[in-house]
């Protein structure tokens, strides 16, 4: 089992990688397909919306089918989507690459948790869940730096012709390696509709809708165009913030587990750590024209901080039936995952909206969409917050 669950997390690393490499390939990708950051961030939009609403037949399959031939199959996609990012000529192929992309990767964090649900005891899972995180996100940190030098020794095609190269690997591995859990016995009977019909559940829903969506914004998407176009940073830089960035988020990840062991509390923890990521965005608004290390130290507060979405999935997998145990985190995973995707969309409308290109928007300074979307930002955490008081404290 445990070497099944490492090709999981194997495959869990691409999927932060898919997620977040777009903010180093932005500038070229400009250059090279003439890629709007509006384009980009639609592509990048349906990554996660196609994820998202994945979850609805893939928390079916889990319970159903089981984790092993569900995510190897769907990973095979994952790895066709590479392959047609790898030979884009458009915009449009980057954004159907990233949807074959996101489908390949809807299954493979569902895959871990529902074995950990269904093998391990509860008390642990937020534990278990953030360590498979925080080690996922190793992907993040590789498409950072790492993906900057590979893209100058390489090329950017190449590069991700070899990332479709690896993604089959992976795929072929976890059918080989993943064991399925044994499954429910009895008549199991239940749906969607029975978990939505859960009033415990909908504030733990809206908050993991809106305390995800910033940092995914930020580090997979937003930091290279703000880095690129008000302080002129070239990929290496860039590189570097997403970098620092990325680590933060990784400790943070890692972090939020031994904090509920140590505070008796999953509520209160994960308020707290979100107020922290609302007054690093509120931080990163004011300033938004300065380059300097406090300004890292900003992004790297909101990678830290805004790590709590596994601690989030816990809370909730606290409220789930066993019979329902993988619809019920892939509820949860669609309902972040879904709300990270229509912020991308909406924080690229955005930044079109105030670009200063022509009209209105020519006379604002370059800082201003991005000023905009840290604003957005820190609204939306703050709506998320709110409405998460409403939510019951419950441990396994």
């Amino acid at each position: 089992m445990r070497i099944g669950i490492a090709a999981l997390i194997l495959a869990y690393v691409l999927s932060q990688f898919y997620r977040a490499f777009l903010a180093v390939l932005a500038p070229i990708l400009a250059v090279d397909l003439h890629a709007s950051a509006e384009a980009l961030a639609q592509a990048s939009g349906w990554w996660f919306l196609t994820f998202a609403l994945m979850q609805i037949p893939v928390g079916w399959a889990l319970d159903r089918i089981g984790p092993r031939r569900t995510t190897a199959v769907l990973l095979t996609i994952g790895a066709a989507g590479a392959a047609v990012f790898a030979s884009a000529t458009t915009p449009l192929h980057i954004t159907l690459a990233m949807v074959l992309i996101g489908i390949g990767c809807s299954s493979v964090l569902m895959a871990s948790y529902y074995i950990f649900a269904r093998t391990y005891s509860p008390a642990v899972f937020g534990t278990l869940a953030g360590m498979v995180v925080g080690i996922g996100s190793l992907g993040n940190i590789g498409a950072s730096l790492p993906l900057s030098w590979a893209v100058d020794a390489w090329g950017w095609r190449s590069t991700v012709w070899g990332l479709a190269s690896v993604t089959l690997a992976v795929a072929l591995v976890i059918l080989a390696l993943v064991r399925d859990p044994a499954r429910v016995e009895g008549g199991a009977k239940g749906s969607l509709l029975d978990l939505l019909k859960m009033p415990a559940l909908w504030p733990v829903l809206l908050m993991i809708a809106a305390c995800y969506a910033p940092s995914a914004g930020i580090r997979g998407l937003w930091a290279g165009p703000w880095y690129a176009d008000v302080f002129g940073a070239d990929a290496a830089r860039i590189g570097v913030v997403t970098l620092v960035m990325g680590l933060a988020m990784v400790a943070g990840n890692f972090a939020y587990g031994p904090l509920e062991r140590l505070l008796g509390t999953r509520k209160w923890l994960v308020f707290g750590g979100n107020a922290l990521m609302l007054f690093c965005l509120v931080g990163l608004y004011l300033q938004v024209e300065v380059d300097r290390w406090t300004t890292i130290a900003l992004l790297a507060g909101v990678g830290f901080f805004g790590a709590s979405f596994p601690m989030v999935m816990a809370h909730g997998r606290a409220f789930l039936p066993p019979h329902l145990t993988g619809r019920g985190v892939s509820l949860i995973n669609l309902f972040g995952i879904g709300g990270a995707g229509l912020m991308q969309i909406v924080t690229g409308r955005i930044h079109t909206a105030l670009s200063p290109a022509d009209g209105i928007a020519g006379t604002l300074p370059s800082s201003a969409p991005y000023a905009a979307l840290f604003a957005f930002y820190a609204a939306l955490t703050l709506a998320g917050l709110a409405l998460y008081l409403l939510s019951r404290d419950r441990r396994d």
